[in-house]
């Protein structure tokens, strides 16, 4: 077990004092709590981050051997791998790249991920999606493999930023299995005086008249009255509601790897300007 390896054992438990004991082939090694992730020594990180462990691999490093009642006992830090692996990532990553990421937790305000060996980032709720949705939730679950894009880095302060919305397409390509006539289902995301707006899929809405049905979260079925590329705009009839699903549907990403430089929503030709996003270097 040389030191500052970076290997992988599950936690099997946690203490009362919230120290992770870990499975080390014959020995078991504990990671002391202020070991146990990035930002707990310094109070800007919940025990949360601990307890949540239990039962899941873990990425740590050996920092010393102890011997106790005639038993070798691995001292382990696993701040020091996810330091490693920070460090890393700050030198070999650039804004752009399209990188995994694993749901670790949601807030209203955005998703929190983990990006490797622990390594936590957070995607803001407005770079979920175009589709504005009230909270993370209503696009990811806990625990769920995804695809992320580095937005920006920060190396004095050892952060990274992501972004999602990017992947899941622009409205062309959104726009191209539907067709004037079709019947479709959605999710109301937003009633206005004006109209309602129905998501057809993360990246993709368009407007319906206004029905004192719809609440926000409300499935329904839509008939397509006409698909505008030039104005970015899709005309909807809403038919009638629909049994609300449980789970957040399948994602669908258009970009899997690679490299983004510049994405722009907008089809070419239109007379809106629509998101757009450039990263640098």
């Amino acid at each position: 077990m040389e030191s500052g390896v970076v290997l992988e054992g599950t936690a099997l438990l946690c203490t009362p004092e919230h120290d992770l004991i870990v499975s080390l082939g014959p020995f078991r090694g504990v990671i002391p709590r202020e070991e146990a992730a990035l930002g707990i020594a310094e109070g800007v990180t919940r025990d949360i981050a601990i307890l949540s462990r239990v039962g899941k691999p873990v990425c740590f490093t050996v920092t010393s051997l102890e011997e106790e009642d005639g038993q070798l006992r691995p001292l382990l830090s696993r701040r020091s791998a996810q330091q490693q692996a920070l460090a890393a990532m700050l030198a070999q990553w650039r804004p752009g790249q399209v990188v995994p990421a694993r749901v670790t937790h949601m807030e209203p305000f955005g998703a929190f991920v983990d990006v490797g060996c622990g390594v936590p980032s957070l995607i803001g709720v407005e770079n979920i999606s175009v589709s504005r949705i009230p909270h993370p939730d209503a696009r990811f679950r806990v625990g769920q493999e995804i695809l992320a894009v580095v937005l920006d880095l920060d190396p004095a302060l050892g952060r990274i930023y992501l972004t999602h919305k990017e992947l899941l397409g622009t409205w062309a390509e959104n726009a191209a299995p539907f067709r004037t006539g079709m019947t479709v289902p959605g999710i109301v995301r937003g009633v206005k005086e004006y109209g309602a707006f129905v998501e057809l899929t993360p990246n993709l809405s368009g407007l319906a008249e206004r029905d004192p049905r719809l609440t926000e979260g409300t499935r329904v079925s839509v008939y397509l009255k006409a698909i505008l590329p030039e104005r970015m705009k899709i005309k909807l009839l809403v038919i009638e509601p629909l049994p609300t699903l449980n789970t957040p549907q399948p994602l669908h990403y258009f970009i899997r790897e690679g490299r983004l430089e510049h994405w722009k929503y907008a089809p070419p030709g239109c007379v809106k300007v629509g998101m757009e996003t450039i990263f640098g270097d």
